[in-house]
């Protein structure tokens, strides 16, 4: 009997593995770039002192450059069909910051009590280095999300002489108000709900919080009351798992990135507010900012772009998104970055 149930969970595994195997050689299929002028490259850089990956994706390298500073713990990789259209438009790049993807595989958490967002930052604007040498351009675009906005914002006023403009979607600009909010609006949807494991979850753990597995706690009952982020967490695994090149090494470290945060960076999350930001910007600063988002509500993001001193700025609520902007309506986020960013790329 035993064997015969150990061998119907080894077929039943080895059929799960087969159309994986053939979900993957489709995804690669369709992600070809035979363009003469296009660029699909996917490499290791040595940067502050370990080596970090970066994807460069797009038809035509004359394109303006376009890197993405993600979320903690989310590497962008295996959604590059989601933001395939934005290829036609630009050259996406994507980088496994410490601690991502295949970043964390290669040198794991090593040093990570040591990280802070300056240090993040300097390894971004290595980063950006790098993409003007190799793509012979002056300047990149950068899109900062979720936590990547902290570091995004710490690159632009650092070296605004290497960005054409600085992106924020799902802005982090004051944590002690943004956690009281965003508390208490899980905690309505909770009760609405009727999902007592949830309410009984965030009465206990209320703001402000003192260690990273309290927020990640309330943050993991947040996200299972908002619609978007169910939507998400259904869809997002099969991404992951059909992407072509992604060992299942890669797919564990995938789902648990998100539940690791070192402790300064965690420290320095949750001190965050408009003045350890910065307001004075020397390159124009664009929110587009998810209108039904739950978790940086875009309220406190609309406040904080009221207080910047930038050449131009701008904020945009799209409507019908939340915090997964960015990659739940990529066709949305991509009209407006059309609209009012490809253009400050221009050569005047």
């Amino acid at each position: 009997m035993i064997g015969v149930v150990l061998g119907s969970a080894a077929l039943a595994a080895a059929v799960v593995l087969a159309y994986r195997k053939l979900r993957q050689r489709r995804v690669a299929r369709s992600l070809v770039i035979d363009m003469p002028a296009g660029i699909a490259e996917g490499r290791y850089l040595r940067i502050g002192g370990v080596d970090q990956w970066i994807q460069i994706r797009g038809l035509d390298r004359s394109n303006p450059v376009l890197l993405i500073a993600a979320g903690a713990g989310l590497p962008m990789e295996p959604f590059t069909p989601i933001l395939q259209s934005w290829e036609r438009h630009f050259t996406v790049v994507l980088w496994d910051r410490r601690d991502v993807g295949r970043t964390r595989g290669r040198n794991g958490k090593a040093g990570n009590e040591t990280w802070t967002f300056d240090r993040l930052a300097d390894d971004g604007i290595e980063v950006v280095e790098f993409l003007c040498r190799h793509l012979r351009q002056d300047k990149v675009i950068l899109v900062g999300h979720s936590q990547g906005s902290i570091v995004g914002v710490t690159m632009a006023r650092r070296r605004p002489d290497l960005l054409h403009a600085y992106v924020g979607t799902g802005q982090i600009v004051d944590m002690a108000r943004n956690e009281q909010l965003t508390h208490r609006m899980a905690l309505e949807r909770a009760r609405a709900a009727g999902n007592r494991k949830a309410v009984k979850a965030l009465e206990r753990f209320v703001p402000p919080y003192r260690d990273a597995r309290t927020w990640i706690t309330k943050l993991r009952w947040s996200m299972a009351t908002d619609p978007e982020q169910r939507a998400w967490q259904r869809s997002a695994p099969a991404t992951v798992l059909s992407w072509p090149t992604y060992t299942l090494a890669d797919v564990y470290r995938s789902a648990l990135g998100a539940l690791f945060l070192p402790p300064r960076l965690f420290t320095e999350t949750m001190s965050c507010t408009p003045e350890t930001l910065g307001t004075r910007f020397e390159v124009p600063v664009l929110l587009l900012h998810g209108d039904d988002d739950l978790h940086t509500p875009p309220s406190l993001a609309e406040q904080y772009l009221g207080a910047v001193d930038a050449p131009a700025k701008e904020f945009v609520r799209l409507p019908g998104t939340g915090h997964m902007s960015m990659l739940a309506r990529p066709d949305l986020f991509l009209a407006e970055l059309l609209t009012r960013v490809r253009p400050l790329t221009a050569t005047p």
